[in-house]
């Protein structure tokens, strides 16, 4: 598909597609190119999770989110996942027996943005120290697992990765494939 480029941001371009329908109307959509992201979901040892109070600055509060972040250029899904989630938490995988798996993908908004965000879930986790970059403002809290999945529903939590991995991961719990 043809775009032409009205923006180049720096993580993101902006597009503007034309298209004529068989009537002769143009029909114009502006769509934000996005090169992909992940999301890690990361159980704790002692059933619990590691969310981030992360200060969004378009909103002007504070959002409850796992750790995510934007794929560098050629960078395989699994190895963004590791990488976010040792600079946004400081955990990194136990050498003995740590894992990371794919729960599976979605597309936060497909009307308008290409962005794929693939989740992750990563246990057997070992505490290091963060490195988040210069415009995070980050604050990892473990929270009871029961705790985080009432906040999906009392609305606390308003990230649609967080809100849509925490369920996810609920739901294989309770189908006995987690």
């Amino acid at each position: 598909m043809e775009f032409n480029i009205v923006h180049t941001g720096r993580r993101i371009r902006v597009g503007l597609h034309e298209t004529i329908t068989p009537e002769g109307i143009i029909i114009r959509r502006d769509v934000v190119l996005h090169p992909g992201a992940v999301a890690i979901l990361p159980l704790l040892e002692n059933g619990s999770v590691c969310l981030l109070k992360n200060h969004r600055f378009l909103f002007q509060t504070e959002l409850w989110e796992i750790p995510a972040g934007t794929l560098e250029p050629n960078e395989p899904p699994d190895q963004a996942a590791l990488r976010e989630l040792a600079e946004e938490t400081g955990y990194t995988l136990n050498s003995s027996g740590g894992s990371i798996e794919k729960m599976g993908e979605f597309i936060p908004s497909p009307g308008v943005m290409s962005e794929i965000i693939h989740l992750y879930v990563a246990r057997g986790l070992v505490k290091g120290n963060m490195a988040p970059e210069a415009d995070e403002q980050l604050e990892p809290v473990v929270v009871p697992w029961e705790t985080a999945l009432g906040w999906t529903l009392d609305g606390t939590i308003k990230d649609a990765k967080t809100i849509t991995s925490l369920l996810l991961w609920d739901y294989r719990l309770r189908l006995g494939l987690a």
